[in-house]
């Protein structure tokens, strides 16, 4: 299962203007694995990801998903690809108008091919998946609290049953309490659906609850790639101060 490669980066480079963001950036993410995208301000974890949505092309290089050159691809075939994936923004992007079944709702409308019984029924099965009632369905975004707009994105991420999920700061500005049961529920829809998870996070504690395996950016290209254990005993100077200071040791107790 962890062999086979979902996302391929080569050679990839990220310039604008003179300013070189990556340079012979390498990267593999396999089947399975729940890689977190971790660097300092500007080592370009989010140009990276919006890379690998095709949302931005990168200067050369290239980024296959599931085996399509997402640079090279025809519109049908991105959007046959993109189907495969599901998408939770960091703080949730649900659209303001739309009440949580209507947000949840659009990615299944959109495919045009499902009757509105079975949207109605799948829509329902997935919020219920991740903890929000049928009654919160009719709610609009505005009346939701912060854990309950986080559940509801998953949902809507969640919603063309996708094989790969990208998560940009999952747990940012929840509480504690609300941080440790959304990653408990990413865990158990990691584990249920056989998903293979690319996560961007600063929370060293979701980072270290979540995570197979841990890619390092810095010096313009992945420095870094394995476990998180296998991380913290390499002798980088970013690595070191990112993940074995105050925070980090907390979170690596907290852990054991």
């Amino acid at each position: 299962m962890h062999n086979t490669p979902v996302i391929e980066i080569q050679k990839l480079w990220t310039q604008f203007g003179q300013v070189v963001v990556h340079q012979d950036l390498d990267l593999v993410v396999r089947q399975g694995d729940i890689v977190s995208l971790v660097g300092g301000s500007g080592s370009g974890k989010t140009t990276l990801l919006r890379q690998v949505l095709g949302l931005q092309r990168p200067s050369r290089g290239s980024v296959k998903v599931f085996g399509e050159d997402i640079n090279g691809a025809d519109r049908s075939a991105l959007q046959r690809v993109r189907h495969r994936w599901g998408m939770l923004f960091q703080h949730g992007a649900l659209f303001s108008a739309l009440t949580v079944f209507e947000n949840v709702a659009l990615p299944m409308r959109e495919l045009r091919t499902l009757p509105e019984d079975l949207i109605r029924a799948a829509v329902l099965l997935k919020l219920d998946m991740v903890g929000i009632t049928p009654q919160d369905a009719l709610k609009m975004p505005s009346d939701l609290s912060g854990g309950m707009v986080k559940r509801v994105a998953l949902a809507r991420a969640l919603a063309l049953e996708p094989e790969l999920l990208f998560l940009d700061e999952p747990t940012a500005g929840l509480d504690p309490d609300l941080s440790e049961s959304f990653v408990s529920l990413i865990s158990t829809l990691h584990r249920e659906m056989r998903l293979t998870v690319v996560m961007v996070t600063h929370d060293l504690d979701t980072l270290f609850a979540l995570s197979t395996q841990v890619a390092v950016l810095a010096e313009k290209r992945v420095i870094a790639l394995g476990s998180p254990r296998e991380v913290l005993e390499l002798q980088h100077p970013f690595i070191q101060q990112f993940f074995l200071g105050e925070r980090g040791r907390r979170a690596l107790q907290a852990l054991e």
